[in-house]
């Protein structure tokens, strides 16, 4: 997106930098903070001047846009539950996520782990808690974040389908890990137990009553609120 916003920029630059030189926006050649007309070198604006004349002549700031790259990942998790306390042992975690084109593998093996486990987090333990208005766990004393003693080891497996509207064939794998282990750890507990859950997080009390509504319910498979 970043890459598109500044290719629409620059064609945007050239565009004025042309009507100031008197030529077709293709003859513009950019570089080193500079536009010339192609053959012409001694026909140049400097981009701080076409800048400059820019506001004069009132045409605005130039804003260039982009479009985001469909980023496609999958998260599978095997857990097990204590059915008498309602603990969710997460016991085995793999994130696969299609990079396009790896360019660090290390650095999107990282992206997609750290992305997996805050979205853990979110699934199982995260979770404001307010009295009267007051949000009683402000720290992180009190706010349950999972540390390294709560997570498996997360195996990651890099997927590379280069996009064809990006640099290098590069997608994004900063934010998408975050999103699919609520899904994917409710799809677990609900293989485990029958109990399906749609309230985020899954907190140990929340699985204990659900699991308990289950045996009211004569032990069939059920959705829990």
């Amino acid at each position: 997106a970043v890459h598109q916003a500044c290719q629409d920029v620059l064609a945007q630059l050239k565009e004025r930098a042309a009507e100031k030189l008197k030529v077709a926006k293709e003859d513009v050649e950019y570089g080193e903070k500079r536009f010339w007309v192609k053959g012409e070198p001694q026909k140049v604006v400097t981009l701080k001047e076409l800048a400059r004349e820019s506001v004069a002549w009132g045409k605005g700031p130039v804003v260039g846009k982009g479009s985001t790259t469909r980023m496609q990942p999958a998260h599978v998790a095997d857990v097990e539950v204590d059915p008498e306390t309602g603990k969710v042992k997460i016991l085995r975690y793999t994130c696969f996520q299609d990079a396009g084109c790896a360019v660090n593998p290390t650095q999107v093996e990282g992206q997609m782990q750290g992305g997996a486990v805050q979205g853990i987090g979110w699934a199982l333990n995260e979770e404001y808690i307010f009295d009267k208005g007051i949000l009683k766990n402000a720290s992180l004393l009190d706010y349950r974040c999972p540390v390294a003693l709560d997570l498996p080891m997360i195996d990651t497996v890099i997927v590379e389908v280069p996009a064809s509207d990006g640099p290098y064939g590069v997608r994004g794998t900063g934010e998408v890990p975050i999103v699919p282990p609520g899904a994917a750890l409710a799809n677990a507990i609900y293989r485990a137990t029958g109990v399906r859950l749609y309230e985020l997080p899954m907190t140990p009390e929340r699985v204990f009553w659900a699991l308990h509504a289950k045996a009211a319910n004569g032990g069939a498979r059920m959705a829990a609120d």
